[in-house]
């Protein structure tokens, strides 16, 4: 499928729309995960809609891939839309913050309760993210046990599950969600660099070339010490591509490079953060990257 005409609307994510809709009133609160790399293109627009009225806590996710001061504009960007926000990275730790930041965001609703006798009642917060986000893995850090399924791949979960955090707190874990058809293809793009949708939906030589000509133009550095060439000024992405693949030594008959392999890697290695830490895109009152 070509990048620029990307539309990835699986039937579990109507089914996921209409379930989050029916157990909003269930909720005092919603958290939305997002990845640091591509705070905004990791938003699912809907979720404002569907969302509306609820106190919100933006999470976000794998703030060790993401540039450290790209990342406080984000949060402040958030913070002045009025979200509690809290920068995590669920594989190694910074969740414990997770349950204060809750009850900071739920205080007059906590004192209401309170109020009314209701001492200790438990707070239920849905848990919304598109997939491969690392939500799942984020709530099974936060409860502290296995309880929702998580693997690197989109598109796992697939039904609602409660998980507690303690006596007080509990979360629904929803299936992640994407909308119909990106307006912008450049968003697809983004999402499908950090694996959000499933590379066999993709041209992954494209993809990589794609990836390999915006590191180029703005982080030439990470691409020349990870692949041992030089950033030359006229290389685009397929250049870098074959230059990068050569010096690995993917080769096959007649000395050519075999880029599929070295897409493969190039995607793997982004993915996996060897690459550096990058954020992709600006909050809107810079530019897009």
């Amino acid at each position: 499928m070509q990048l620029d005409s990307l539309s990835w609307f699986p039937g579990h994510m109507t089914k996921t729309r209409r379930m989050i809709t029916a157990e909003l009133g269930n909720v005092d609160a919603v958290c939305e995960i997002l990845d640091a790399r591509i705070p905004m293109s990791s938003r699912n627009p809907d979720v404002d809609e569907l969302t509306a009225g609820k106190p919100r806590l933006i999470v976000l996710n794998r703030v060790d891939q993401a540039d450290p001061e790209m990342t406080k504009k984000w949060a402040a960007y958030f913070r002045s839309l009025g979200y509690a926000v809290i920068e995590t990275d669920a594989k190694q730790g910074g969740v414990k913050q997770f349950s204060s930041a809750v009850r900071t965001l739920l205080r007059d609703k906590i004192a209401s309760y309170e109020a009314k006798g209701q001492i200790g009642r438990v707070l239920r917060v849905m848990v919304l993210g598109i997939p491969n986000v690392g939500k799942s893995t984020f709530i099974n850090k936060v409860s502290g046990r296995k309880s929702a399924k998580a693997e690197d791949r989109p598109g796992v979960t697939r039904t609602k599950q409660w998980v507690p955090v303690d006596k007080t707190l509990e979360l629904l874990d929803t299936p992640g969600i994407l909308w119909p058809k990106f307006e912008d293809s450049g968003v697809g793009v983004r999402l499908a660099f950090t694996g959000a949708i499933r590379d066999e939906v993709v041209d992954i030589e494209e993809l990589a070339m794609r990836l390999m000509d915006y590191l180029g133009k703005n982080y030439p550095k990470a691409i020349e010490e990870r692949y041992k060439l030089t950033v030359a000024e006229e290389d685009d992405g397929y250049a870098l591509l074959e230059k990068a693949g050569r010096k690995r030594g993917f080769l096959i008959s007649g000395g050519e490079v075999d880029t599929e392999r070295m897409s493969r890697i190039l995607l793997d290695e982004f993915r996996g953060g060897k690459l550096g830490r990058f954020t992709l895109e600006l909050p809107p009152e810079g530019e897009s990257a």
